[in-house]
């Protein structure tokens, strides 16, 4: 299980050019486009997260766990989610799809974590499920939050609405994951150059 495939750069900017494309026709029409890419590698199963920042400031993020739609796919559903059903923000404005920077994650198999010693900061996100509650965060959260392992664990269990140190029951399931991560500004858009004038 999970997505194996070390996305290329060429494979990352097609996934980024689809999500803006797909938040452009839902300002639009309401609809996701159709259509699917050409590449093998594009539609494997994937689970995806996709967070949209303004001015640096997250705007929304939204994701899934499950590897049940093809990778371009789930990037076309989280996307409209993030911009649309993320309850800690407004929906975003059809004036404000220009200025957004888009960032996608496509998760790796997850594997058991027992506590601080196996969370590699940098690395891994943390997904934590007790009681019914869940929580996850992104690799990337720690690493600009500044946080270490045994933080990275306390706000994980913050994020599903469990004490600090639920990640030491012994009923909770507790697993770290690494994710591709890529975003609009480390892999832009190529510019087509005008042809050379003879």
């Amino acid at each position: 299980m999970g997505y194996g495939h070390q996305l290329a750069d060429d494979e990352k900017r097609e996934l980024l050019r689809i999500a803006r494309a797909t938040l452009r026709e839902h300002s639009y029409s309401g609809r996701i486009p159709p259509g699917k890419p050409h590449r093998e590698t594009l539609l494997a199963p994937a689970a995806v997260f996709v967070s949209l920042h303004a001015d640096d400031e997250l705007r929304g993020c939204i994701g899934t766990t499950e590897e049940e739609k093809p990778l371009y796919r789930a990037v076309q559903e989280m996307a409209v989610a993030a911009a649309s059903r993320d309850p800690r923000f407004p929906p975003v404005a059809a004036e404000e799809l220009d200025d957004l920077e888009i960032e996608i994650s496509v998760l790796a198999p997850p594997r058991k974590v027992t506590g601080p010693d196996d969370v590699r900061i940098g690395q891994d996100g943390l997904r934590i499920e007790l009681d019914g509650r869940r929580g996850l965060l992104l690799p990337q959260v720690a690493v600009e939050a500044g946080w270490d392992a045994a933080t990275l664990l306390a706000r994980t269990c913050d994020k599903a609405g469990l004490p600090p140190d639920a990640w030491s029951d012994p009923r909770a399931t507790v697993q770290a994951f690494t994710a591709q991560v890529f975003s609009d500004t480390t892999h832009p858009p190529l510019v087509k150059k005008p042809p050379a004038k003879a």
